[in-house]
């Protein structure tokens, strides 16, 4: 089963590296009406990468699902051709963060053989959660870009710490859950009507949502928080299988979004953005109303790959690239992406079934709540279903932190794929890991 699988999976890389090469010769055509000087090298490299984590896969994860590679690959590569299309500098800095990304991949499956073994260090993965959540509060090394302290600063080297915080965070929570998943079920503490779990065991949960709260407030950054309240709330749901817990989170997430909007200034300004972006054309409202005119002129098939003007939008190679995918690609391509998306989270929570790890399946589940739940934090935004959130579309925007936490995501669930079919490919019954607690 193993050979079929990667010669697929090869197949559709190579037809990904066709692809995104076609679209970056049409997106130079559109806009210089020559072809590409470097359109070699630039195939090369393509390909080069994308075989490079091929062969990783082969070797170290035979038996890994081989739809998600060439997706990822698929979104990484039309990501690259429309921020190619727009910053030239950027997408040299792109490139070499690809490079680094699909290391990082290499090196995630070489060092992480066996997932259950980071169930030992869930609570260090919960302290490097919670500290890298912490760090662009420290003076000094903390930045406050557009608004959203959430990167930081060592030396030359700015990054975004939470975006490896969700991933060091999904792991404490599918290990912690797995240990006390029993004990969670229990009500046998009573405020009211309500009847929960002893508080004890709710502490560290309740440390990992308050530290989603932290970002909200401190960092201004509404989409992580966002993101991790959806982590804590989908995890916890699937381990104890109590609909009660969806009805809590329901109330705690109503109160403070009220409490949010009440309270914060920068709330308010993005939920007033997003109900009347009118009210300020060329202030705050600016991006969504820009965004709104680049879909509009997108049409059903677009404007044509360099024929549009996404230009207009500030910051659009990050926060607002599926605008400019939707000019020029229009509703077809912008589709295409979607459905993309979907096939990758259909993957995600395929392996979180075919898995008999309690861990591991909680853990693909997570992962996978990741990139579907910031995929539509992100797009909802930009069509005006939700106030706009500073996230980034995973694997297409701009963002070395972002392609490389969602690099190291996917081999993550290679991972936890490969030793699923492999167990269920020799027969032999999976054994609990030792519950050690670091």
């Amino acid at each position: 089963m193993a050979s079929p699988r990667r010669n697929t999976e090869l197949s559709l890389l190579l037809l990904v590296v066709v692809i995104t090469a076609g679209a970056y010769t049409l997106a130079s055509l559109g806009r210089e009406a020559t072809l590409p000087a470097n359109i070699v090298p630039f195939l090369g490299i393509i390909l080069g990468l994308l075989l490079v984590a091929h062969v990783a896969t082969r070797r170290l994860a035979p038996n890994a699902d081989g739809m998600l590679l060439p997706l990822a690959g698929l979104l990484n590569g039309i990501g690259y051709v429309f921020i190619a299309r727009l910053d030239d500098e950027l997408a040299a800095l792109q490139a070499v963060w690809a490079m680094l990304a699909v290391g990082a991949f290499v090196v995630t499956l070489v060092v992480v053989r066996r997932v259950r073994t980071l169930d030992r260090y869930r609570y260090t993965f919960m302290l490097i959660g919670i500290v890298l959540l912490l760090v662009p509060l420290v003076p000094g090394i903390g930045q406050t870009i557009n608004g959203a302290r959430i990167w930081a600063s060592i030396g030359p080297v700015n990054f975004q710490p939470g975006e490896f915080a969700k991933l060091a965070l999904a792991i404490f929570l599918a290990a912690y859950l797995v240990e006390k998943r029993e004990l969670l079920a229990l009500s046998t503490f009573r405020i009211g009507p309500l009847h929960l779990p002893e508080p004890k065991h709710l502490g560290p949960l309740l440390l990992a949502w308050g530290a989603s709260v932290v970002v909200m407030t401190a960092e201004r950054d509404l989409g992580s928080s966002l993101l991790f309240f959806t982590l804590f709330v989908a995890l916890l749901w699937i381990a104890t299988e109590r609909s009660s817990y969806l009805l809590m989170s329901g109330v705690l997430f109503a109160t403070g979004a009220v409490l949010a909007w009440t309270r914060f200034a920068h709330v308010q300004d993005r939920v007033d953005t997003w109900l009347d972006p009118w009210a300020d054309p060329k202030g705050s409202g600016f991006q969504v109303i820009e965004a709104s005119f680049s879909l509009a002129n997108g049409g059903l098939t677009g404007t044509g790959l360099g024929l549009g003007n996404p230009d207009r939008i500030p910051v659009v190679e990050t926060d607002f690239i599926f605008a400019a995918v939707g000019e020029e690609l229009g509703l077809f391509g912008a589709t295409a992406i979607l459905m993309s998306y979907l096939l990758m989270i259909g993957a995600g929570l395929r392996i979180a079934l075919n898995t008999d790890q309690p861990f591991e399946k909680l853990l693909a589940a997570g992962l996978t709540t990741l990139i579907g739940v910031q995929a539509f934090i992100i797009i909802a935004g930009v069509v005006r279903l939700l106030p706009l959130t500073g996230v980034t579309l995973p694997f297409v925007s701009y963002g070395g932190s972002s392609l490389l936490a969602n690099y190291i995501l996917l081999a993550l669930l290679l991972r936890i794929s490969d030793e699923s079919n492999a167990r269920r490919r020799t027969g032999r019954p999976a054994r609990e890991p030792q519950a050690v607690s670091t």
